[in-house]
């Protein structure tokens, strides 16, 4: 069974990037038989000059897509294409839009722990955003986040108030738009490979079955 590594570039208030999530997530349960796959969730910033309080969402947004009536059709799209794929978005419960620097922070320190702790963290934060309209800027919540997927409560509490890895997300978000990423979500399949966008999940299984046959030729040419 061939093994692939997915970097996975997104930001937990893009809305498309929770779409792509799950997408990937019904490609990956298709496909586990036949591929091996370790997913990195790596960082973005959408609105990085956000103050660590966050803004009035609702304002922000009709001033970023230009009127209540853009939001409001961009907003009925992501509804329906949310429902195929299990995700119930509440963009009215979102009334805080966050700097999300400490979401992804927590993030990195989840997947210290390992992948799975990661995107069981990466899970819960795009839901408590998106469909339950929890600041996931606030530390409070970030530590309820941290707690119920498993992590020490009292350490990532710690670590929120200190500036620990805040160089580091940053720096990693400017590595990834000198390497040409400039919208989320991005998708970088063993280093070197990219899918942009919140493709369905056949588009993604296909790149991965591609990619699978390149190696196993590439393996067999070796031998």
């Amino acid at each position: 069974m061939q093994r692939i590594v997915i970097d996975v570039v997104s930001d937990m208030v893009c809305p498309w990037c929770y779409l792509g999530k799950a997408r990937l997530d019904l490609a990956l349960a298709e496909i586990q038989d036949e591929i091996s796959v370790d997913v990195n969730w790596r960082p973005y910033r959408l609105n990085p000059d956000y103050p660590p309080e966050g803004v009035d969402q609702k304002a922000e947004l009709e001033k970023k897509l230009g009127g209540k009536e853009r939001v409001d059709q961009a907003h009925a799209t992501l509804t329906e294409l949310g429902r195929d794929v299990g995700i119930n978005y509440n963009f009215d419960a979102i009334k805080v839009g966050p700097n999300t620097l400490d979401a992804h922070r927590l993030s990195l320190w989840a997947h210290a722990e390992g992948r799975d702790m990661q995107d069981t963290v990466i899970t819960a934060l795009f839901k408590a955003n998106f469909e339950e309209g929890r600041n996931i800027g606030d530390h409070a919540v970030l530590a309820d986040i941290a707690e119920q997927a498993g992590m020490n409560r009292d350490v990532v509490t710690k670590l929120l108030s200190s500036d620990a890895d805040k160089d580091t997300i940053v720096a990693e978000i400017d590595a990834a738009q000198q390497m040409g990423v400039s919208g989320v979500p991005f998708f970088i399949l063993d280093q070197k490979y990219a899918v942009s966008g919140a493709q369905t999940q056949d588009v993604l299984i296909n790149a991965l079955r591609d990619i699978a046959k390149m190696k196993a030729e590439e393996h067999r040419a070796l031998n």
